[in-house]
């Protein structure tokens, strides 16, 4: 299988590359648009601030080829919400593949929410034998509404999505390479189970 993680300067990609390689697969890092759109898979990560990942996204034109792409998708979080219609991060206007916005959290929280939640109402076989529940790592300051998109839900301040899925495209706003066992399981659902 030809798997595709996204160049386009998003931090914490290492950690992807090992989480998938523990699974025993081999990841290619690259922004090189025939081979993004050869891929079987394509993972779309992000750590950073929403405004200037979409303009690195758009220097490379990734933001024309993104939402065009027929294969499953994985947007992991920056990258699930830079799927979202918008993101008040920023003032970004997203890739308009989820029919959403991203908001951010209200002060009476602290912000960013870093550390260990949990998720319920899972749905579709990206959770497959993932307990209703099971625990997660994140860290986010904004958060995606809940909408019909919604497959996932996590809480904090209020109850939010914490995964999306259209067509072949699915995001996470948790990261699965950092957590743990429920993240393999969920990564690797990705990758033998979504097609």
């Amino acid at each position: 299988m030809k798997l595709v993680i996204l160049d386009y300067g998003a931090g914490n990609i290492q950690s992807i590359i090992f989480a998938v390689e523990r699974l025993g697969y081999k990841a290619v890092l690259t922004d090189n648009v025939s081979e993004i759109l050869a891929a079987d898979k394509v993972i779309f990560p992000g750590v950073g601030e929403a405004s200037s990942a979409m303009t690195k996204l758009k220097s490379s034109g990734l933001d024309k080829i993104i939402p065009q792409l027929k294969q499953p998708v994985l947007g992991i979080c920056l990258g699930m919400q830079l799927m979202c219609n918008s993101s008040e991060e920023g003032n970004t206007k997203g890739l308009g593949i989820f029919d959403i916005d991203v908001r951010r959290f209200s002060n009476s929280v602290k912000v960013p929410q870093i550390g260990w939640n949990q998720i319920e109402g899972l749905k579709t076989d990206l959770f497959l034998n993932t307990p209703n529940n099971s625990y997660i790592y994140l860290v986010h300051s904004f958060y995606a509404s809940l909408c019909d998109e919604t497959i996932a839900t996590s809480d904090y301040d209020l109850k939010y999505s914490a995964a999306l899925n259209k067509d072949n495209f699915y995001g996470v706003q948790f990261h699965p390479e950092k957590s743990s066992t429920i993240g393999s399981v969920i990564l690797q659902n990705f990758l033998e189970r979504i097609s």
